[in-house]
């Protein structure tokens, strides 16, 4: 009877996540597949068109250099905040957690007053001499960017702080004794123990960017278009259901690879750790 206890515990998840989630998912993308024989038409028609192509490029670009740019970011303001005392910690964390508690929306609204046309950045520029004509820096691919970092850094920093507080501070002392400057000790210790935490950190970005619907369509519009957008466009303003069918399984299967692939870096980082011991 101790041996069941555990999986009668898990049931009622199980059952939640097979009734309102694998179900609704499957009855909506089962018919992308089999009307009355089983095709994959509907997922060359889509690979085929230009434009359809271009979205999912882009979408896949701008989440890979908003997963980059927030590991290179955050794994140092990490390493900072763990370091500190605990009430200094406790102090930057929540202002690590601060823009999180603003709505989307309004973010995205504050982006608009500073990247628009007439914004603050433009009006700076034109002031002091630096630009003669108003930059276009809204609604491009650099908006979604820019938006989409100041979005999920703060849960990257945020995971990266877990892990690296429970570094000892003596191994980079023992490094640096060996004779490792602090970069390098940095580098080849500190940086291989955090990885963990780096691969969490980066697939929740990763993901987060990839499914954000908010940000890309406020900041980038309707010519620079993501997969989110692109879906939400489908279902809601032309009810086409099958292609954003489409689209969401395009969504899964690309996040489950780049997770698989984030997996498999740390595997060979840890390997070559082991082979460098």
């Amino acid at each position: 009877m101790s041996k069941k206890i555990p999986y009668l515990i898990l049931a009622p998840g199980f059952i939640l996540l097979i009734f309102f989630l694998l179900i609704p998912l499957v009855s909506v993308i089962w018919p992308t597949f089999y009307n009355g024989t089983l095709s994959f038409d509907s997922y060359l028609s889509f690979f085929k068109d230009a434009y359809n192509v271009g979205i999912f490029m882009r979408t896949v670009r701008v989440s890979v250099v908003v997963t980059v740019i927030c590991i290179i970011l955050g794994v140092p303001t990490a390493y900072f905040i763990a370091g500190t005392s605990s009430k200094w910690r406790g102090l930057l964390m929540a202002l690590t957690l601060f823009p999180m508690l603003t709505n989307s929306v309004i973010r995205s609204f504050a982006w608009i007053n500073l990247l628009g046309q007439n914004g603050v950045i433009n009006k700076l520029l034109t002031s002091i001499g630096i630009i003669s004509e108003p930059l276009t820096l809204l609604y491009t691919e650099f908006s979604i960017i820019i938006g989409s970092i100041y979005l999920f850094l703060p849960i990257l920093i945020i995971t990266l702080v877990g892990v690296m507080e429970n570094i000892n501070p003596e191994i980079m002392e023992a490094a640096e004794t060996l004779g490792a400057s602090r970069i390098k000790a940095f580098i080849k210790v500190v940086l291989p123990l955090s990885i963990p935490g780096i691969i969490v950190g980066s697939i929740l970005v990763f993901t987060g960017t990839l499914t954000a619907y908010t940000t890309p369509q406020l900041l980038g519009g309707n010519r620079n278009m993501m997969l989110s957008t692109f879906l939400y466009q489908n279902a809601m303003t032309l009810g086409n259901w099958e292609d954003a069918s489409v689209i969401a399984l395009i969504m899964i299967v690309t996040t489950l690879i780049v997770m698989k692939g984030f997996n498999l870096i740390a595997n060979r980082i840890d390997k070559r750790g082991e082979q460098d011991a």
